[in-house]
């Protein structure tokens, strides 16, 4: 089972670890769920703390870039699920009445050639594949590999999905036994559990946000076969004996981001009455990334006052 995300914190909390005093306190310490993994793992993780002097400067990459990036990727996207749609219309008129069952080797079949076309559309885009396999990490459970092609140094390799919390918003249920509650330097928290009460939330703020026909996010990183295949960065584990070789970098969605790629934007927020652009986090290649690689992040980063 994956660690507790240890999310960006200032050096105060990470000195004192003694238990809190008063209710507030105590919920505060509890909410932001990194605190059990300071204490348990710091000592013997120190030497893949990461550090950064303010956190201005916990950016290794221009927000300018991974909206490139990202604005490349989605407009690939939807010009395949375009061309998905005009052809499934086409048949659909050709063949109205015609009802037809796939057996199981056939959907097997269809679900590898969609696959397939993915990793084509990405590989295109990106020069690179990415996809979830068993961690090279003993007991570590699901990890993330590059499968094909080369990363360079300061790419966008994949990003964390999942609900987006404001500070005062909450999320005690969704957190309990979720280790994958991600906490923000600012305090913003990101669910990106894809089961129980976690995936509940998510779909039913999804659907809440719909625009007419249109879906102002996407959902369908809860599944096996996610559209946007960044989205699956929730399962990059913790690096312990080498260096990170990817790390988080938050992430505001401008507002002049064009609103049919918004359908392929793996995060939504809690509250629909927040006015702040939509939060997401992007894992960013520290170093060249050779293909065959997993990918290890710094669960704690200390932000130095």
């Amino acid at each position: 089972m994956k660690m507790p995300l240890a999310c960006q914190q200032s050096l105060g909390p990470v000195q004192n670890l003694r238990p809190a005093r008063g209710s507030d306190n105590k919920w505060r310490n509890y909410r932001h769920r990194f605190v059990p993994w300071i204490a348990l793992n710091l000592r013997r993780n120190e030497g893949s703390l990461r550090h950064v002097t303010k956190s201005i400067q916990d950016k290794p990459i221009h927000d300018e870039v991974v909206s490139e990036t990202l604005l490349k990727l989605f407009g690939a996207l939807l010009e395949r699920d375009g061309a998905d749609g005009k052809q499934s219309l086409k048949e659909t008129r050709l063949r109205p009445k015609v009802v037809q069952t796939k057996s199981n080797d056939a959907r097997e079949m269809h679900e590898e050639g969609r696959m397939a076309e993915s990793d084509d559309l990405i590989f295109q885009s990106m020069g690179f594949c990415i996809h979830r396999r068993p961690s090279s990490v003993p007991l570590a459970g699901v990890g993330v590999f590059i499968t094909k092609g080369w990363v360079p140094k300061g790419t966008v390799v994949a990003m964390y999905p999942g609900t987006v919390y404001e500070a005062y918003e909450p999320i005690f249920f969704q957190s309990l036994r979720n280790p994958f509650v991600f906490r923000c330097i600012d305090g913003v928290l990101v669910d990106g559990n894809d089961k129980g009460i976690s995936k509940l939330v998510y779909k039913s703020c999804s659907r809440r946000d719909m625009l007419g026909p249109y879906r102002l996010s996407d959902f369908s990183w809860l599944t096996a076969n996610p559209k946007n295949p960044l989205a699956i960065g929730q399962y990059v584990n913790n690096c312990n004996d080498s260096p990170a070789n990817v790390c988080y970098q938050e992430y505001d969605v401008p507002r002049v981001f064009p609103l049919e790629f918004h359908q392929y934007l793996p995060n939504v927020k809690y509250s629909h009455e927040t006015q702040r652009p939509i939060r997401c986090i992007v894992l960013v290649s520290l170093r060249d990334i050779s293909p065959g690689e997993e990918l290890f992040s710094n669960y704690y980063t200390i932000v130095e006052s």
